[in-house]
């Protein structure tokens, strides 16, 4: 017979579990996007993008901003969002959604549903390191835009953690000259600085097309070779 675990070897075991089950991305995986996930990948095969394009990635801010194409036109631009994500499960799904395709340059917006859920912005950067870690791994000339949190104003209530999350990424990307926070949430403010709702769906937390608008004018100057 095979001699039984000892209990501090058992003990070991249990402790790395839990703490690779911690990690930021290394969660099992998130099988409420598969649907979407198998959706993206369809699309891909039948129009394949092409290498060294533009992947924006994320979550709904991103799978809603149906206009891509038209927006930043003569750019090769592809919309890998999916609704309702966190930036763990971007991390998780980064190398299908964004890895296979050698993106030259990945635009990401996430972490305002893990603020929403509760997450610290402690988390949230930890999770974007986790994602630029990943990307530069495996693409080290890629360039990386993560697209500030914005105020939402059905999330009033997380205000302090957004501001905090994107104090805390934004001094993150400017460690590395390979990444850029773009304040694309300041745009969509008023001149006292409160939000505003006629640029929000009736749900106040997804943007109408005007909100699109703003953010395309300050990203299109930066999506350069």
């Amino acid at each position: 017979m095979r001699s039984p675990i000892p209990p501090a070897s058992l003990r070991r075991l249990l402790v790395l579990s839990l703490t690779l089950a911690l990690l930021p991305g290394a969660r099992a995986k998130p099988a409420v996007w598969a649907a979407e996930i198998d959706q993206l990948a369809q699309a891909d095969k039948a129009h394949p993008p092409a290498s060294h394009g533009i992947v924006f990635v994320g979550s709904s801010s991103i799978k809603f901003w149906s206009t891509l194409a038209k927006d930043f036109p003569g750019r090769p631009v592809y919309n890998h969002g999916f609704g309702g994500s966190e930036l763990a499960d971007s991390v998780f799904y980064e190398d299908q959604l964004v890895l296979a395709h050698h993106a030259d340059m990945v635009v990401l917006y996430a972490g305002e549903n893990d603020l929403a859920a509760g997450k610290s912005p402690e988390t949230v950067l930890a999770d974007f390191r986790a994602f630029r870690a990943k990307l530069h791994a495996a693409l080290p000339a890629t360039r990386l835009l993560f697209l500030a949190i914005k105020e939402s104003p059905s999330r009033a209530r997380i205000r302090e953690q957004v501001l905090k999350a994107n104090a805390f990424i934004a001094a993150d990307c400017a460690t590395d000259k390979r990444c850029l926070f773009v304040d694309v949430a300041t745009p969509l403010l008023d001149a006292a600085g409160r939000t505003r709702p006629e640029l929000f769906r009736d749900d106040q937390l997804h943007l109408q097309p005007a909100g699109y608008a703003i953010w395309t004018k300050v990203v299109a100057p930066l999506l350069t070779p």
